[in-house]
């Protein structure tokens, strides 16, 4: 193994870039596109990498971390059993038909070679995430036990002095040092309850990192820690990257790009890119115009937790070359606390499965198994607008005892007030009965009242017979093992009682240029575009209208990061 320099070379080029150049590949996005560098580099093509913030790590940096990785080396080093096979017929009972198998099965070719590269060019290290189960556990091939990863907490010092330059994170770093990891996540969050559990994990990451800091590093966990390490292998390898540096178009030579045109610090230089360009530039999260078209005219301006960059630049200079698209109309969509005026949403993952808690819409009723997977979630949404029954507006309600026990929307710890601004804007509601509360929130008071007499008789015998909440292994993760006999069901009894509204946010559209197995971009009748690549979100899902488990979305972006270079350096 490598020994990774402290201040690595810094390739990131300072001033002006005075000539028009040429590369072997050139790639469009420094987020997942990281990863098809690195491969590229170590098949011994010259790559630069462009990226139109100011900021490396794109919405990866944004992101949780989490990679889904099944019948990879992670999993194997941990003893899980799984299998390719296993894996595929769960990803055919899951896509079915929404994606080319094709898509799926190269996925799974290439994953384990995808890692191994990672683990050799970049200091990176990934762990398995025990029992963050699939998000479609209960399908053939499913895993309750989880195919999930991350990358340890990692040490950011490496980046030397372009650590300021890593794409900054949507959680707000705690007052102290503390890489928390998803696994950490999940019983912090129940710190109150199972304080034994909680504690030493805080103890351990709160060590890990005052400990580090006084030594000179700065830990990281999540995204962040992932597109760290990214950012540190393509340092390493000496890959310049211009920042602010946006798209302008490609550039064609006998009906194959030959390149791009950029605009970099204030002038178009012409990139000639001999391999190829792989657009890794993200999906189209902050251009409503698109959004509204392609999605639903109800989606608030300025809800996605993508890097505010990503306005589907690439994905319109792609379709001028003659691109097709697909999946147009699908997110990454997560549920999320209303934000305040000029704020961003906070998304809500452990929230929906805790017990004490339920979601209605402004009819006063349930509509969903509060605790599916956020992608889900969103689709059961839009299903609702497509039929002509919108949801219009969305609370999540709770009793004391549930605000006394959990942390909420990643920043109320157990028993801490709810801010008096979210009262303010309307945001939230606190009410001594739930007959106020329905007042308070604009809910029909009968409807109201009917719901929760079902849901805490429910709640009360351990079983959601309406939506089946708590009978999947991914539902029970994010549970309250201390509940029983269902970890996501607990009657509301005692007041005050609150209600706080929630909005349709997403980690990033993941609709895009239509690709095939090997990241190439193709034409409405399926012919190739010689010379384009697109991966990440820029590429539509090579899961199709599914997300199999977390970390789904970066996971296929590095892989066909991995699968374009080769066929790049192939060609």
């Amino acid at each position: 193994m490598h020994r990774w320099r402290q201040h690595p070379p810094g390739p990131i080029p300072a001033g002006t870039v005075a000539d028009d150049i040429e590369v072997d590949l050139l790639v469009v996005g420094s987020g997942t596109g990281m990863a098809a560098a690195l491969a590229a580099s170590e098949l011994g093509l010259s790559v630069l990498i462009v990226e139109k913030s100011h900021y490396v790590g794109g919405s990866t940096a944004r992101s949780g971390g989490a990679l889904w990785l099944p019948a990879s080396p992670v999993l194997g080093a941990a003893g899980t059993g799984d299998t390719p096979e296993r894996a595929r017929t769960y990803l055919r009972a899951v896509v079915a038909g929404s994606a080319p198998d094709a898509r799926s099965d190269a996925f799974l070719e290439h994953e384990a070679a995808t890692v191994e590269m990672l683990m050799r060019s970049t200091p990176m290290r990934f762990t398995w995430c025990r029992d963050y189960a699939d998000y479609h556990p209960e399908e053939p091939g499913g895993s309750a036990a989880g195919r999930t990863c991350e990358c340890r907490p990692f040490d950011a010092s490496v980046l030397g002095e372009y650590r300021g330059r890593l794409q900054p994170g949507v959680m707000k770093p705690p007052a102290v040092p503390m890489p928390v990891t998803s696994a950490d996540y999940r019983w912090m969050n129940l710190m109150a309850r199972l304080p034994r559990k909680a504690l030493p994990l805080i103890v351990k990451r709160v060590v890990q990192g005052v400990g580090g800091a006084v030594l000179g590093r700065r830990y990281l966990a999540g995204g962040q820690a992932l597109a760290a390490g990214l950012f540190a292998g393509v340092l390493r390898a000496g890959i310049p990257i211009w920042t602010d540096t946006s798209l302008v178009h490609l550039t064609m030579e006998s009906g194959r790009v030959a390149g791009a045109v950029v605009t970099h610090d204030g002038r178009e230089i012409t990139v000639t890119a001999r391999r190829g360009v792989v657009l890794a530039a993200g999906g189209f999260d902050h251009d409503m115009e698109m959004r509204h078209k392609f999605q639903s005219t109800a989606l608030g301006e300025n809800m996605s937790l993508g890097a505010d960059t990503n306005t589907g630049d690439a994905l319109r200079i792609g379709q001028d070359s003659g691109a097709a698209i697909d999946s147009m109309n699908h997110a990454w969509w997560f549920p999320a606390v209303a934000p305040l005026p000029g704020a961003a949403p906070k998304v809500m993952l452990a929230e929906r499965s805790l017990p004490g808690s339920f979601i209605v819409d402004q009819t006063g009723n349930r509509f969903i198994n509060e605790a599916a997977d956020y992608m889900s979630f969103g689709q059961r949404v839009l299903e609702r607008e497509r039929r002509g029954a919108p949801v219009e507006s969305m609370w999540i309600i709770f009793d004391q005892q549930y605000r006394n026990s959990y942390v909420f929307a990643g920043q109320l710890y157990p028993r801490m007030p709810i801010p008096g601004k979210w009262f303010d804007a309307g945001i939230a509601h606190r009410a001594g009965s739930l007959v106020e509360l329905a007042s308070l929130a604009g809910l029909p008071e009968g409807e109201f009242l009917a719901t929760v007499r079902r849901f805490n008789e429910s709640a009360a015998a351990g079983d959601d017979a309406e939506f089946h909440r708590g009978r999947s292994a991914y539902d029970r993760y994010y549970g309250d093992p201390t509940v029983t006999p269902n970890p996501n069901l607990r009657p509301l009894r005692d007041g005050p009682f609150y209600a706080v509204r929630m909005v349709l946010s997403d980690l990033g559209t993941c609709g895009g240029l239509r690709a095939d197995e090997h990241a190439r971009v193709v034409r409405e009748d399926g012919s190739v575009i010689g010379g384009l690549y697109a991966i990440g979100n820029t590429a539509a899902n090579a899961f199709g209208a599914t997300y199999p488990g977390a970390g789904a979305t970066i996971a296929q972006g590095l892989v066909y990061g991995y699968i374009a270079a080769r066929d790049a350096a192939a060609r």
